[in-house]
């Protein structure tokens, strides 16, 4: 695995508007070496894409395509995030001022040390002030 994969990376794949450069790069990373995300993850992206289904971004079809790419992918779920969401991933929330949600994401990259992708402001944030290398934008 080279990275921690975060949801606002993956879903940037999904929707034309939302793609650069970068996070294209990283989808060519995840296809030739992998990444791993935490346990959340595929609710997460399942969400959002539900939630563009609804709002007619996008068909029922289309989602069922991005999932099914997705799927093919090298990309690990995380056995640990459930374990650590009460103790570690609760105390960088509280520390960092992120949803907990965001907070596995710098978890896992934290315990791991990998470097984390990601597009959101405050979780590139607080993987800075805890010097963790940073992916995509």
């Amino acid at each position: 695995m080279s990275f921690v994969l975060d949801s606002s990376v993956t879903l940037s794949w999904c929707f034309a508007d939302e793609r650069t450069p970068q996070a294209t790069t990283l989808l060519y990373q995840v296809a030739d070496s992998g990444a791993v995300v935490p346990g959340l993850w595929r609710l997460e992206v399942a969400n959002a894409l539900q939630s563009a289904v609804r709002r007619g971004r996008i068909d029922g079809a289309y989602r069922d395509a991005v999932l099914a790419d997705l799927a093919v992918l090298a990309i690990d779920i995380d056995p640990e995030t459930d374990a650590r969401a009460w103790s570690d991933t609760l105390a960088l929330a509280d520390r960092h001022r992120l949803s907990v949600y965001d907070a596995a994401y710098l978890e896992l990259a934290q315990r791991r040390r990998l470097p984390l992708a990601s597009r959101d402001g405050a979780l590139r944030a607080a993987a800075a002030a805890l010097d963790l290398p940073l992916l995509g934008q």
